[in-house]
This record gives structure tokens, C-alpha cells and sequence, in this order.
């Protein structure tokens, strides 16, 4: 691919400002390393390691062979990373997965990783992890018994609206919403090591000693231990998020892969040293028997202040609500701009460069999750069809490099990382299918239930001219009522050179979501949710 050829492309991109001279409406470069950071960590550490890191040692079998599994399942997590850091600077657009698997793949295979993600796996997880803020947040109130089920619902809903206001109103605040309450989490996760090492220093080791760490609570069995590193996978998840947001990064091309290399080990560090700090206050078997091991071993080493480990939690779901929010935003806010949902959704607010739309829309459908008794019974469907987007991403890494082995890579890692990973996704994926064959298989099914509406909504071109009009309205109703435009290209610091990489690999050529005066677009895919309305540069007749 010669440079010429990105060049002629770049050139037909829109400049940034509009016709009469004023700036133009984009999204805005406002995500530094620190913040980048702060989005990785706390996307991964949510209420896990403080309420439930029993799963992993119950199914381990032993102390030493939990630690072990924390360890490995860490590394997975960084070469699963490298692999993301690789591919979100070759395709630098943002969408995470969804992006890479559209553009390697084709547009169905991007479509149903969008539908899943849209349909169950992020307003469930939100829900939840607002559910879990407002029981940590309400147990000072009712020590002696569970919070009432209405004051939990309430309260999630308070924090999702707030926090979608927040995110609404501005990324910088949403970003340093983040940042604070990541340093909160981590300081109490700190604290939790440096008790720790004062109980090791104390001499209180004794499921640390060699022979007593991998003595086997129960008898060793291959497929437990399989079932430990997928609870220990599932608890880093999160590490991908940083890559739903690389257009808002500045200095995607270097921020990226370091906020990846400093996000990733610091987690497996704490996340290690934290079930060593457990494990020195509590036997194995009370470890297991906690439902919040936290609180468990704040009672036991805090006295009275243990109420600091339960206000820990709950500020730590809080900023987990607060960056799965923004990222899964961006997620279905790429999904719009490509064709896949709703234009509306692809639209950002004139003034305050947000894209409100998406982040109302993933407010409404996690507010309707609370409203359901079987969130947990989503996740155990979904959570298989996750994992299994994890692997064909990583894999598309391999085939675009056989593909296109000439584009442009700032960074380019060893294929032995993608193949290690991907033998060790496959060896999980098989155990999951042979350990719950209909939990997968329905999961499966929720998955390809997205067929029939691809077809419906993306591939069927000749859609009825009242339908078009219809959607039209619609979206002109919605740019209205919140204020909001197709945002133009470019890069905002003005860096030509950062621009001629945004168009170096663009295999399946997108529909432009912003047209100049006078221009047209004719792309089939701008037809199939609604014609556009209006842009960032005037309006715009199809």
C-alpha cells in the first residue's frame, strides 16, 4: 500500500474546521496517560478481589496453586494486551474488538459482537456492579441485615443517572472521576498488602510455607483447575477497555501501548499480593467460606476501623460504573458510525463534544437490566461468547498480518504471543463447552439471534422509502432534542502525519458520518438505520 494512495484517501477526509471558519465539532483529545491508566486499572479491579476471590483457591485445590493461577492468568492478560496494542494502532479508530473484527472479518462477524455487547454483556455487568455499590453503601445503614431490594435498586439508579450526567457533561470530568477513584481503590488495595507484610513480619505465614501452601484441600482434578484459570481470566477482564476510546487518546501511538505496560502488571501485582495478604489473616477454609473476603479480613485486622473496607468497595464499584459507562459509550458509538445501530447514536453534543446519545442509550438499557431478576443469569450465557470474541480478535491479528503484511505497524509484536495465547483461549473454550454445554450453546443462540437483524437492518439496501423517512424524522427529532451533530474527522492537534495513519488500513471502506455542503454520499450503509440529517458543516439532502 504506497504512501501516495494514503495520501489521495486523506485528502477526500473533510478538513476540521467548518465552512465559516469556527472550530469543528469533534471528539476531543482529552484522555492523557495518567487517565489512560486509570480506565485500564479500573475497568479491571471491581468488587472481585474485594468480595469474592474464593472461586480461584476453592478450585485450585491449594494456596500455592491459587497463586499460581493469579500469576499465569496475569501474563495471558499482558500478551492478550500486547497483541490489543498492536491492533489499535494499526486500525486506530475506536470500538475496541468490535472495530478490529469488522474490518478483519467483514461486517457480520463486527455486527454480532456489537449485538451481544449491546444486547447483554455491558448493561448487565453495569447493573451489577452498580447493584453491588449500593449494597456496600447501604450496610453501614442495615448492619444486622440485608438492605431492603428497592433501596438497592434505587440507589444503583441514582448512581448510574449521576454518573451518566457526569459523562454527558464532560470527558474530562468523567476522566478524573475516574482517576480519583482508581487511586482510591488502589490505596485500599495498599493498604491490604501492607497488613500483609505486617502479619508476614509477625510471623503469621503459615499457608505460605512451602508444604503447607500446596497442600491439597481436596484431591488435585485437571478439569477444577481449568475452571480456575477461566474464574482467574474472568477477573481481568477489562484490560481491552483502553481500546474503545483510542480517537480521544492524545498520542494514541505511544500512550496506548504504555498505558497497557504499566496498567497490566501493576494489577497482576496487586491482585497476587493481595491474596497473599488474605491468606495471612484467614485459613484457607474461611477464605472460602467469606462472602466478602475483604470485610472478613478488615474485621479481623482493623477492629474498628474495618468500616474501611466495605467504603472501599463501594467507591471502587463506583468508579467501575463510572469507566464502564464511558468505554461501553464509545463501543456502541463506533457501532453507530460504521452503519450497525442507530446514526443517532453516532452523533455528539455541539458544544460539550460528548456523545450524549450513546451514553443515554447505555444508561436506559442498563436502568432496564435492575428492572430484572435474571442479570447473573445473562452473564453465565454471555460470558462464553465474551471470551470467544477475546480469541477471534487475536486471531484476526494473525490473518491481517497476512493480508496486509506492508501497512504501517508502530508496533509489532512476535507472532509466538498470539499463537500462545490462542492455544491457551482454545484449551478454556473446550473445557467451558464440555463443562456447561448448555450454558454455551444458549449463549451461542442469544448470539446468532443477531442474524436475522443484520440481514434486516445492514445488508438489505432497498429498504421502503417510508422507512427511510421515518428513521429520518427520528433523527432529526433526536438532534434536536439533544443538541447533537455528526462529528467531523481529523486530528485535533492538527498532525498531518497522525491523520495520513488514521487511512492507511481501511479494508472494508466505511461510510463517512459527516458530510461537507454540497457533498453526497451515496454509501449503501448510510440507509440502512436512516439517512443523515445534519453534520457538523451544514445540511445534508439524500
Amino acid at each position: 500500500m504506497s504512501s501516495s494512495g494514503a495520501r489521495r484517501r486523506a485528502a477526500s477526509v473533510p478538513d476540521t474546521d467548518t465552512n465559516d471558519g469556527e472550530p469543528a465539532v469533534t471528539l476531543k483529545k482529552e484522555i492523557g496517560l495518567l487517565s489512560a491508566c486509570g480506565i485500564i486499572v479500573g475497568n479491571i479491579i471491581g468488587s472481585g478481589i474485594f468480595v469474592s476471590p474464593k472461586g480461584v483457591l476453592e478450585n485450585s485445590s491449594s494456596v500455592g496453586l491459587a497463586l499460581i493461577v493469579w500469576t499465569l492468568t496475569g501474563v495471558i492478560t499482558a500478551i492478550s494486551a500486547l497483541c490489543y496494542a498492536e491492533l489499535g494502532v494499526t486500525i486506530p479508530k475506536s470500538g475496541g474488538d468490535y472495530s478490529y473484527v469488522k474490518d478483519i472479518f467483514g461486517g457480520l462477524a463486527g455486527f454480532l459482537r456489537l449485538w451481544i455487547a449491546v444486547l447483554v454483556i455491558y448493561p448487565t455487568n453495569q447493573a451489577v456492579i452498580a447493584l453491588t455499590f449500593a449494597n456496600y453503601a447501604l450496610q453501614p445503614l442495615f448492619p444486622s441485615c440485608f438492605p431492603p431490594e428497592r433501596a438497592l435498586g434505587l440507589l444503583a439508579a441514582v448512581c448510574l443517572l449521576l454518573l451518566t450526567w457526569i459523562n454527558c457533561f464532560s470527558v474530562r470530568w468523567a476522566t478524573r472521576v475516574q482517576d480519583v477513584f482508581t487511586t482510591g481503590k488502589l490505596l485500599a488495595l495498599f493498604l491490604i498488602i501492607i497488613m500483609g507484610i505486617v502479619q508476614i513480619c509477625q510471623g503469621n505465614f503459615y499457608w505460605l510455607e512451602p508444604e503447607h501452601a500446596f497442600h491439597p484441600l481436596q484431591p488435585y482434578d485437571v478439569g477444577r483447575i481449568a475452571l480456575a484459570f477461566l474464574q482467574g481470566s474472568f477477573a481481568y477482564a477489562g484490560w481491552n477497555f483502553l481500546n474503545y476510546v483510542t480517537e480521544e487518546l492524545i498520542d494514541p501511538y505511544r500512550n496506548l501501548p504504555r498505558a497497557i505496560f504499566i496498567s497490566v502488571p501493576l494489577v497482576t501485582f496487586v491482585y497476587v499480593f493481595a491474596n497473599i495478604a488474605y491468606i495471612t489473616a484467614m485459613s484457607p477454609q474461611e477464605l472460602i467460606a467469606s462472602n466478602a473476603v475483604a470485610v472478613t479480613f478488615g474485621e479481623k485486622l482493623l477492629g474498628v476501623m474495618s468500616w474501611i473496607m466495605p467504603i472501599s468497595v463501594a467507591l471502587s464499584t463506583f468508579g467501575g460504573v463510572n469507566g464502564s459507562l464511558f468505554t461501553s459509550s464509545r463501543l456502541f458509538f463506533a457501532g453507530a458510525r460504521e452503519g450497525h445501530l442507530p446514526r443517532l447514536l453516532a452523533m455528539i453534543h455541539v458544544n460539550r463534544c460528548t456523545p450524549i446519545p450513546a451514553l443515554l442509550f447505555t444508561c436506559i438499557s442498563t436502568l432496564l437490566m435492575l428492572c430484572t431478576s435474571d442479570i447473573y443469569t445473562l452473564i453465565n450465557y454471555v460470558g462464553f461468547i465474551n471470551y470467544l470474541f477475546y480469541g477471534v480478535t487475536v486471531a484476526g491479528q494473525i490473518v491481517l498480518r497476512i493480508k496486509e503484511p506492508d501497512i504501517h505497524r508502530p508496533i509489532k509484536v512476535s507472532l509466538a504471543w498470539p499463537v500462545i495465547f490462542l492455544i491457551f483461549w482454545a484449551f478454556l473454550l473446550i473445557f467451558s463447552l464440555y463443562s456447561e454445554p448448555v450454558v454455551c450453546c444458549i449463549g451461542l443462540a442469544i448470539m446468532l439471534s443477531g442474524v436475522p437483524v443484520y440481514l434486516f437492518g445492514i445488508y438489505w439496501e432497498n429498504k421502503p422509502e417510508n422507512f427511510n423517512s421515518f428513521v429520518a424524522k427520528l433523527t432529526h427529532l433526536g438532534q434536536k432534542l439533544f443538541m447533537v451533530v455528526y462529528p467531523t474527522e481529523g486530528s485535533e492537534d492538527g498532525n498531518e502525519d497522525k491523520d495520513e495513519l488514521a487511512v492507511l488500513y481501511n479494508p472494508h471502506p466505511t461510510p463517512c458520518f459527516h458530510v461537507g455542503q454540497g457533498q453526497q454520499n451515496t454509501s449503501r450503509i448510510m440507509l440502512h438505520f436512516g439517512p443523515c440529517i445534519y453534520s457538523s458543516e451544514g445540511k445534508v439532502n439524500h
